[in-house]
Order: structure tokens, then sequence, then C-alpha cells
């Protein structure tokens, strides 16, 4: 999966774009990053990123975030869709 792909995908599950970008970091959100190292996906609380993992490859990190969309959809929302395989 791409970043591209993640995109479609979330705005075909009704994902919030208020919780997540992609491509940069935004206050509040759950973010998708690239990095000289491959790939970030963190939490970016005011000027700090929180919980930070990083990957080597895109596909990876997109099924990352993913998954942690998908919880983040069922804590706040009681939705959610399939994790990931």
């Amino acid at each position: 999966m791409t970043s591209k792909e993640l995109k479609k995908y979330f705005k075909d599950h009704l994902v919030p774009k208020k919780l997540y970008k992609i491509g940069g970091h935004h206050k509040n959100r759950i973010c998708l990053d690239k990095t000289d190292k491959g790939w970030a996906v963190f939490f970016q609380d005011n000027k700090e990123r929180i919980g930070v993992m990083n990957f080597v490859d895109e596909a990876s990190a997109c099924n990352s975030m993913k998954d942690e969309l998908r919880k983040l959809m069922e804590q706040l929302y009681g939705i959610t869709w399939a994790p990931a395989k």
C-alpha cells in the first residue's frame, strides 16, 4: 500500500481528516511522514512527536498507520474495519 492508496482508503472508510496527516505533521493527529531513513508514523502533540515508529518501506508504514487509525476509530466512534493481515 502506498500513501496515496492509504488516503483513498481512509476516505472510503469515512475516517475524519482531523485524526490524521499523511505527508508531514499536524498538531494532535496521527502522522505518516517520509524521513531520510525511510518512513515514520507518530502522534504529533504540539511540537513533540510521540510514539515514533520507524519503517524502511512505505507499505509497512502505511499498514501501521492504518492499524493505529483503526484502533482510534474504534475507541472514539465504536466503529472499525478488519485489521490488516
